[in-house]
């Protein structure tokens, strides 16, 4: 026999410093990608557009339109406030004399009535807002 060796086998150990990296990156990728929702937004399903891109809206005006028909007005510097259908188009003329070229988001929820979504988009071309476009997912 003293031409075999006899080894002894080590204790296996755990490196605890590659699944620490993985956890902390984890972590911060949760917290980068979060979404934070103010309390004044409705609570929206937008509808599925198969054919759709990527949504990269730049725009400062947001029109919500809830399952109900209900509206909601937003701008960049404003939250999100609850408006009735009669001023609507009173605001979109404040916005169109601030600037013509405001691009409009209409987020309606995918169960809108139709009639609220027509409405809204005439507005927009009544107050001479032509560049609208309508959010989904």
């Amino acid at each position: 026999m003293s031409g075999l060796q006899i080894r002894r086998r080590r204790r296996p150990e755990l490196n605890l410093v590659p699944l620490i990296d993985v956890l902390v990156m984890l972590v911060f990728f949760a917290f980068v990608t979060m979404q934070f929702r103010s309390p004044g937004t409705l609570n929206i399903t937008l509808p599925r557009v198969d054919t759709a891109g990527k949504n990269a809206f730049e725009g400062t005006v947001i029109l919500g339109i809830g399952k109900e028909g209900e509206l909601t007005f937003a701008t960049d510097s404003s939250a999100p406030r609850r408006i009735v259908e009669k001023e609507l188009e009173g605001l979109l003329e404040q916005i169109r004399n601030l600037n013509k070229d405001v691009p409009v988001l209409i987020r309606a929820d995918e169960t809108t009535p139709l009639k609220t979504l027509a409405f809204v988009m005439d507005s927009c071309r009544k107050a001479g807002l032509n560049k609208f476009s309508l959010q989904s997912r």
